[in-house]
């Protein structure tokens, strides 16, 4: 056995901060990395060390093998942990830490490589006697054998990246004409995430459930599991929300599934934790999917049932000790639920969001666990995974988790780029995650295309997002206001002080007239009005009184801008006389313009080209995933102005269409 005394975690945000808070608990020393977008980042602060390894582009940086290594040497660190995501399952990392005598947290080189790959981790699954989805995984890559092999299958099917996972390289086909499309995407997006094309083809199992087996092995040859996970609630192939233990789970199905996933473990000769992944049916069947040969992103419902600290296991198996802990002795105690808060668009098609954090308020409360990367003035890179917080809650039963996490959710408030924050909180509400009846189908079932549309603000929200503007704008003038004595501060000799001012909210825009009065203020917007009385407030929360009726709100002021959250909704209020436009009438649908910052990878037209709506234009990356640009009208390319292969801001122009005369 090895004693670690310094570990360099291999990875940024909230996963390098999880590790870091337990090996300092344990009395080992840490040391970041980081690249020029993250010099500011938490992880950096809250480690002992952190050692610079490059540009932002994670190909310049955390996914360079050679400039870990040398960090690790240079900072004296005897072992690695790679977290998840970038190099956590790349068996030449695995490789390059044990050769260069560092410790690496993680499985062998050998299990990494087999279930690293999705066709050779199925071929030895079935090996094993682990049960499988029907599918194509052999080696002739060719687009006519992989079309020709999902015809034999039967559509509708998955086009799935043999390496690496988190939704990217994966396409769910139902008809025969859009296979070659799908194979191409899949292809491009996998080897531009994992480094190799290779594809292969599966059975798409409708409706199941998305079941999760936690494994764990030590190098004295004990596998066992820690329960499961339900991870059904996804969009585009990534997790949403996922809770422990399955609703839907017996004893007698557990154990099955545990013994499946055991065996899947032995079958690489595992050594560490793990994640074996299943697709439940309705009727108890299920199927092997992967194996995610690394700690999961949900690992922390896991731990809020068990009572265990898995990153502090992991540590222990490294270094060489036995688990502490026997099957017999795994208990299951309440139910946890976790929700991953994304920086995120839900109006737009969940299009990735970035920018500074103008403000991150946290909940707190029994059974809360908050694990983030973020803080207030934090940047939201377009270089990395849009997630950038998880909320957990535990309870007793099921139902007292579901309370919990939704009040947590209710007084949360990230300001600055979109997050899925408010949509997390309605699909929490929904019946079918209520009864706990959600499968893989839930969003696409729930929201359809269109995601999220919120409801248009109410005039209550619009009154009391202004009430605070006008307090916060007067206790700025009282701050400078030197030389008047306080009580006469808004002292008028002739009448109640009346403010007229012009604001907006999404589509609402409206005049509004503030009456100040004793105690709070009167909102009048043409037709209604409200009385608003701020009852107390300090930087970020305020409790108010609406037409007597209590809320609490978290909120932001800008100069010309107020963020709130409510229970319910985020809103932005913009005071239209404090800014100053040049211009109010957006583009028309002929002037494309990036809706992200990310990387133009191809230009599917040329100028001259008559092109339909719905028609592919562009294809862009961010946040490594790829997205499709498409033409919002008929017409013909006029100009094209982004330049393929560099990085472009949002709203960034691409390029434009001309209507044709008369149109």
């Amino acid at each position: 056995m090895t004693e670690i005394s310094r570990i360099l975690i291999a990875n940024r945000g909230e996963i390098a901060c999880r590790v870091i808070r337990t090996a300092k608990a344990l009395g080992i020393k840490t040391v970041a990395v980081y690249s020029d977008a993250d010099a500011d980042a938490p992880h950096v602060r809250l480690a002992d060390q952190a050692v610079p390894i490059g540009p932002a582009p994670v190909g310049e940086s955390y996914l360079v093998i050679d400039k870990i290594i040398d960090a690790a040497r240079a900072s004296g660190a005897d072992a690695v942990h790679p977290g998840y995501g970038f190099l956590s399952e790349n068996a030449a990392f695995a490789k390059a830490c044990t050769d260069n005598g560092l410790i690496f947290i993680g499985p062998p080189e050998h299990a990494i490589e087999v279930m690293g790959d999705k066709a050779r981790s199925k071929r030895a699954m079935l090996e094993a006697g682990v049960p499988c989805v029907p599918g194509y995984q052999d080696e002739d890559q060719s687009d006519a054998t992989l079309i020709a092999a999902a015809k034999e299958i039967g559509l509708p099917v998955m086009v799935k990246a043999a390496a690496g996972g988190g939704g990217r390289g994966m396409r769910l086909v139902h008809k025969a004409k859009d296979l070659e499309n799908a194979i191409k995407l899949a292809r491009s997006e996998a080897e531009n995430a994992f480094g190799s094309g290779v594809l292969i083809i599966e059975k798409a199992v409708q409706q199941p459930r998305h079941v999760e087996i936690q494994v764990f092995a030590d190098a004295h040859g004990q596998v066992i599991h820690l329960g499961e996970r339900d991870c059904s609630v996804q969009r585009r192939h990534q997790k949403v929300i996922e809770e422990a233990p399955c609703p839907v789970m017996t004893p007698i199905l557990r154990a099955e599934m545990g013994a499946a996933a055991v065996a899947a473990a032995r079958a690489v000769d595992y050594c560490g934790a793990g994640t074996v992944e299943f697709l439940l049916e309705s009727d108890g069947a299920f199927y092997f999917l992967e194996m995610n040969t690394r700690l999961q992103v949900e690992h922390p419902v896991t731990e809020a049932v068990t009572g265990l600290d898995l990153v502090a296991l992991q540590i222990a198996v490294a270094e060489g000790k036995p688990m502490p802990i026997t099957q017999e002795e795994v208990r299951l105690n309440g139910h946890a639920i976790e929700v991953r808060l994304y920086a995120e668009d839900p109006e737009q098609d969940f299009l990735p969001a970035t920018g500074k954090v103008l403000l991150w308020s946290p909940p707190e409360g029994d059974g809360i666990r908050v694990d983030d990367g973020i803080v207030t003035g934090s940047d939201v890179s377009p270089f990395y995974d849009a997630m950038v917080a998880k909320i957990i809650a535990w309870g007793e039963t099921r139902a007292m988790a579901l309370k919990r996490l939704t009040a947590a959710l209710e007084s949360t408030a990230l300001f600055g780029p979109a997050t899925n924050r408010d949509f997390l909180i309605d699909a929490l509400s929904q019946p079918a995650f209520q009864d706990g009846a959600a499968t893989t189908a839930f969003i696409d079932e729930t929201y359809g295309q269109a995601g999220l549309q919120k409801d248009a603000p109410t005039h209550e929200t619009v009154a009391a997002a202004i009430a605070l503007d006008v307090s916060q704008r007067r206790q700025v003038a009282h701050n400078s206001a030197i030389a008047v004595h306080p009580d006469l501060l808004d002292w008028s000799s002739t009448h109640d002080l009346e403010s007229s001012a012009e604001y907006a909210c999404g589509n609402l825009r409206k005049t509004a007239r503030v009456l100040r009065k004793l105690d709070g203020v009167c909102v009048d917007l043409g037709e209604t009005a409200h009385d608003v009385a701020i009852t107390q407030s300090d930087h970020r929360r305020a409790e108010l009184l609406i037409q007597g009726d209590a809320a609490s709100m978290i909120y932001h002021r800008e100069e010309d801008r107020i963020h709130i959250a409510s229970d319910r909704e985020t809103r932005v209020v913009e005071n239209l006389s404090l800014r100053l436009r040049t211009n109010d009438e957006e583009g028309g649908g002929g002037t494309v313009l990036s809706p992200m910052h990310g990387k133009l990878l191809e230009i599917t037209v040329a100028v001259g080209d008559r092109v339909t709506k719905g028609q592919k234009l562009a294809i862009l990356e961010a946040m490594k995933m790829q997205h499709e640009i498409l033409a919002e009208i008929d017409g013909t390319v006029e100009l094209i102005a982004a330049p393929v292969g560099e990085q472009i801001a949002a709203d960034a122009l691409i390029l434009e269409i001309a209507t044709d005369e008369g149109e």
